[in-house]
C-alpha cells in the first residue's frame, strides 16, 4: 500500500464543537440554535464530519436534525443533554434525526429526559386520545447508521423510537428510568428492517424493547432487561396500516424482576397481518412474571369485546433454552386466536422454577403451562410440562 493510500485511510474528520456556535454548558441556556448551526456545518460537507458536544450540561429544547447530508456525520455526545420541563416543550419528540444516511451517535455522554416533570401528565391509560409526551430520541428514515455508548435516563415517553429505518446498529447503551414511570419503553421499533440491538442494559418502566408493526429482520443479542415489562412484540393489529412482523431473533439475553419475559400481544378484534419466523434462544430469567406469553386477547383498558378474536396469524416461533425462575404459576401461557390459531410453535429445553407465593416448599411448587388454539411440538426438558 502506498503512502498516499495510507494517508487517505487515516484522513482526520472535521468536528464542529457546539461551543464555537455559542452553546453554553450552564444547564439553563437553550442551546438548540447552536446545536443546529453545528449540525448544518457538518451535514453540508462531503466526507465524514462531526458535531462535538463536550463535557458539561447543555439544556436543549426540542430540535430536529434533518438530512439528507452530503457525507456521513458523527454526533458525538460527551456531556449531558438536559431536556426542558415546561409544557410548551411537550411535543412528540425531544431530539429527532430525520432522513439521514451514515449517521453515528456516540461519545459516552447522556440524555436526561427530565421525565418526572411530565409523568403525572400521562393519562393514556384512561384517555386513548391523550397527547403524546416527548420521545427522548427519535430516528425517522435513517439508514446505515450506528448508535453506541450513550446513556438515556428518565425519558418522558420512550427513550428511543426507531421508525422507517434500515440497517441500524444500537450497541453499548444504558437505559434507566423508575420501575413505575409510564410508557418509558427503552427502544421501540416500527416499520424498520435490519436492526441490531447489542450488548446493552435496560431498566425502565415499560418494555425494555418493543417491536411494533413492520419490524423485520431484528437481531437482539446480549441484552439485560430489568426492571421493566420484558421484551415484547406488539401490540399488533390495531390499525389497518399495520405491516407484517418477521425475522426476529432474541438470543443470549437476561431478564430480572420484569413483569413479563418474552411476550407477544395482539388486539382482538384486529386487522389481519402475519407474525412469523421468530426465535427466542438462550434466555435467562430471574424472578420474572409471565416468562413465555402469547396474548392474542390484548386489551389493557379491559373494555374490549372478549368474545371477539384476533386476525393476527402467528406461526413458526421457536422458544429454545429458556431457563430461570418465575413468580407466575402459569409459566408458559400461549393464548392464541380462535379464528387464526398459532401454528408451528416449538418449545425446546424449557426449565423454570417457581419462587412466587403459593402452597408447598419454596422452589418446588408445581408450575403449569396453558395453551389455547395453538399447534406445536415440544422437545428436551419441559418444566413446566408442555401443554401440547
Amino acid at each position: 500500500m502506498s503512502t498516499l493510500q495510507c494517508l487517505n485511510q487515516v484522513k482526520a474528520r472535521t468536528y464542529f464543537s457546539v461551543l464555537e456556535f455559542g452553546a453554553c454548558a450552564d444547564g439553563k441556556t437553550d442551546n438548540s440554535k447552536a446545536f443546529l448551526a453545528a449540525w448544518n456545518q457538518a451535514c453540508n460537507l462531503t466526507g465524514e464530519n462531526g458535531v462535538l458536544i463536550p463535557t458539561g450540561v447543555f439544556l436543549l429544547r426540542p430540535v430536529v436534525f434533518r438530512g439528507p447530508c452530503k457525507g456521513s456525520v458523527v454526533f458525538q455526545i460527551r456531556g449531558v443533554l438536559k431536556a426542558p420541563t415546561d409544557k410548551a416543550s411537550l411535543l412528540d419528540h425531544w431530539i429527532s434525526f430525520q432522513y439521514i444516511d451514515q449517521l453515528m451517535i456516540n461519545g459516552g455522554g447522556s440524555l436526561d429526559g427530565e421525565g418526572a416533570s411530565a409523568w403525572p401528565l400521562n393519562n393514556c391509560s384512561k384517555d386513548p386520545n391523550c397527547p403524546p409526551l416527548p420521545v427522548s430520541m427519535r430516528l425517522d428514515f435513517v439508514t446505515n447508521s450506528r448508535i453506541s455508548s450513550i446513556t438515556s435516563i428518565n425519558s418522558k415517553n420512550f427513550h428511543f423510537n426507531v421508525f422507517a429505518c434500515k440497517n441500524i446498529t444500537i450497541s453499548h447503551i444504558r437505559i434507566s428510568a423508575p420501575e413505575d414511570s409510564p410508557n418509558t419503553d427503552g427502544i421501540h421499533l416500527g416499520s424498520s428492517t435490519d436492526i441490531r440491538i447489542l450488548d446493552s442494559v435496560f431498566g425502565t418502566g415499560d418494555d425494555c424493547i418493543s417491536m411494533g408493526p413492520g419490524s423485520k429482520n431484528i437481531n437482539i443479542n446480549n441484552v439485560h432487561c430489568g426492571p421493566g415489562h420484558g421484551i415484547s412484540i406488539g401490540s399488533l393489529g390495531g390499525s389497518k396500516k399495520d405491516a407484517d412482523v418477521t425475522g426476529i431473533v432474541v438470543r443470549n439475553c437476561s431478564l430480572v424482576g420484569t413483569s413479563n419475559g418474552i411476550r407477544m400481544k395482539t388486539w382482538a378484534p384486529s386487522y389481519p397481518l402475519l407474525v412469523s419466523n421468530l426465535t427466542f434462544e438462550q434466555i435467562k430469567l430471574r424472578n420474572v412474571s409471565n416468562p413465555i406469553f402469547i396474548d392474542q386477547q390484548y386489551c389493557p383498558s379491559r373494555t374490549c369485546d372478549q368474545k371477539s378474536s384476533s386476525s393476527v396469524k402467528i406461526k413458526d416461533v421457536k422458544f429454545t433454552q429458556i431457563w430461570g425462575t418465575t413468580k407466575s404459576q402459569v409459566a408458559v401461557n400461549l393464548q392464541c386466536s380462535k379464528s387464526t390459531p398459532c401454528e408451528r410453535i416449538e418449545l425446546n429445553d424449557i426449565n423454570m422454577g417457581y419462587i412466587g407465593q403459593g402452597k408447598g416448599p419454596k422452589g418446588h411448587i408445581s408450575i403449569t403451562s396453558s395453551c389455547a388454539n395453538v399447534h406445536g411440538v415440544a422437545s428436551g426438558k419441559q418444566n413446566p410440562s408442555s401443554c401440547f
